[in-house]
């Protein structure tokens, strides 16, 4: 029973202490609230306040914007305002020098208009006049005017003849001056060459065959083989009645080789028709591209020039099947190469840039048919657009004068291209055509009024003229010259230059006794 009372009693304690713990934090819980919602309404006056400041703020910032756009706006308005003010003004002004203009354009044209009329008046009574002057001429002179116009005609013809012939010989006189200051930079190529009597061989080839039945077979049926080939190699194919041999023609040595190369392998291989020759045709083209190709790259090793453009190496390896008065093209540019290098080092210039040139001078003779011009200019623009130095690119195009030569270098090569083609034996002429050339030279000379004598020297290189003292005066035999130079350009084939020497010579001759 006691412990049943103990019991009770702490059951009423506890009871008691939870309701004194429950007050408690129900007191302390009731004092945070409150300090929180004091908290928390100050935090929001707080917010409002700063709010409320920033409104302001943005306020006072926007309409400050404002009034600030206002002004700009305003400003700009004046001075749109002030431009359109400025350009009515001009325009007013512009609208009244125009009216100005109008104004004395009227006045002008009315001006003009009584001018053109006493104009034409003044022309009527001008053309009255000459025609009564005309008349009384005639009546006088008792000849008509087509006989007047052409006496007067004669007598100014023979004055300017006289003039122009004096001014001729000055210009020669001052030309000869400056030659003789540039006598040592100058060295022309002396060499006299005609290719008349030598076309023949150098424009055809002759392929031999195993026997003459072959060529019906090269003819085909119909001629169809035949027309073939020439149609593929651009060729004549001349079958005659030479033994055993057909002649190929052509004046481009390329095409001809091919032909050549072409027609060996069908007479070897003896089917012959036009599939097989178009095949044959296709190899021959490549072996020659072949062979041109090792031929220039030969070319520029035996003589030691490096770096050269594969182009211009085609070129060089081109000239290999081209001849010049019977001197092949390719040997003859080394053979230049190599004087151009020894003189250079004689005398302390580029070796290497002589040698360059003087193997590189003669690639215009296989430019394009498109290139139009001399083959020392074309040449020479060759090598400038395949990169040659500006001194190797004036060598070649000065070669034979057409261009103003730049350097010594150019000068050597020319010297050089010279002494090559005059050598004994570099070039060849039959006996007879050369002397149909130089009596084709004195037969246009003497055919001349006022000519004595003319001889034929230097090869066919300089034709020498005595004329009669008493039928052509100073101004005659300049004339004489000028036509005769003319004449030897039309009536004559050759390289080079001929040189006209007139000689005007009076003697008096008397004895003493």
């Amino acid at each position: 029973m006691e412990i049943l009372i103990k019991i009770i009693v702490g059951i009423i304690v506890l009871a008691v202490i939870c309701l004194i713990l429950y007050n408690a934090i129900k007191s302390a819980s009731k004092k945070k609230i409150e300090r929180l919602e004091r908290e928390a309404f100050e935090i929001l006056e707080n917010a409002k306040k700063e709010a409320e400041a920033i409104k302001k703020e943005s306020i006072l910032e926007a309409k400050e914007e404002v009034h600030k756009l206002r002004n700009d706006l305003d400003k700009e308005c004046r001075e749109r305002r002030n431009e359109v003010q400025r350009l009515e003004r001009r325009i007013i002004q512009r609208e009244e020098t125009l009216d100005k203009k109008s104004d004395f354009l009227e006045k002008k044209e009315e001006s003009l208009n009584k001018r053109l009329q006493e104009i034409n008046d003044l022309e009527a009574s001008v053309q009255e006049l000459y025609a009564k002057r005309r008349e009384e001429l005639e009546r006088i002179s008792a000849m008509t005017s087509e006989e007047a116009k052409e006496i007067l005609l004669s007598e100014v013809k023979r004055e300017i003849t006289h003039e122009t012939a004096m001014m001729i010989k000055d210009v020669e006189a001052r030309a000869k001056e400056e030659a003789e200051k540039k006598a040592r930079e100058i060295i022309t190529t002396a060499i006299q060459r005609c290719a008349a009597d030598h076309v023949s061989e150098s424009t055809v080839h002759v392929v031999a065959l195993p026997n003459d039945e072959m060529k019906g077979r090269i003819i085909g049926r119909e001629g169809r083989n035949i027309r073939t080939l020439e149609t593929l190699t651009g060729v004549d194919v001349i079958i005659d009645d030479t033994p055993e041999a057909v002649i190929l023609s052509s004046f481009d040595p390329v095409r001809r080789e091919i032909a050549k190369i072409a027609l060996e392998k069908l007479i070897v291989d003896g089917r012959i028709h036009p599939a097989r020759i178009e095949e044959m045709v296709e190899r021959a083209t490549k072996d020659v591209e072949n062979d041109i190709k090792e031929e220039g790259e030969q070319a520029t090793l035996e003589v030691g020039v490096h770096g050269v453009h594969p182009e211009i190496i085609k070129l060089l390896g081109r000239l290999k099947y081209r001849t010049s008065y019977g001197q092949n093209v390719l040997k003859h540019s080394i053979e230049v190469a190599y004087l151009a290098g020894i003189m250079a080092s004689e005398l302390g210039l580029d070796v290497n840039l002589a040698k360059r040139a003087g193997l590189l001078h003669d690639i215009g003779k296989v430019a394009t048919k498109e290139d139009e011009g001399r083959h020392a200019v074309i040449g020479g623009d060759l090598a400038k657009k395949y990169g040659e130095s500006p001194i190797v690119a004036n060598a070649i195009a000065a070669h034979h004068g057409d261009v103003e030569m730049l350097t010594l270098e150019a000068v050597l090569v020319q010297a050089a291209d010279a002494i090559s083609a005059a050598r004994p034996g570099a070039r060849r002429e039959t006996l007879e055509a050369y002397i149909k050339r130089l009596e084709k030279l004195e037969e246009i000379a003497n055919s001349y009024e006022g000519v004595e004598k003319s001889y034929a020297i230097q090869a066919g290189r300089e034709i020498r003229i005595m004329v009669k003292p008493d039928q052509l005066d100073d101004a005659g035999i300049v004339e004489l010259a000028r036509d005769l130079s003319k004449s030897i350009e039309q009536n004559l084939e050759y390289p080079g230059q001929i040189k006209i020497n007139v000689i005007r010579e009076t003697r008096a001759v008397d004895y003493a006794k």
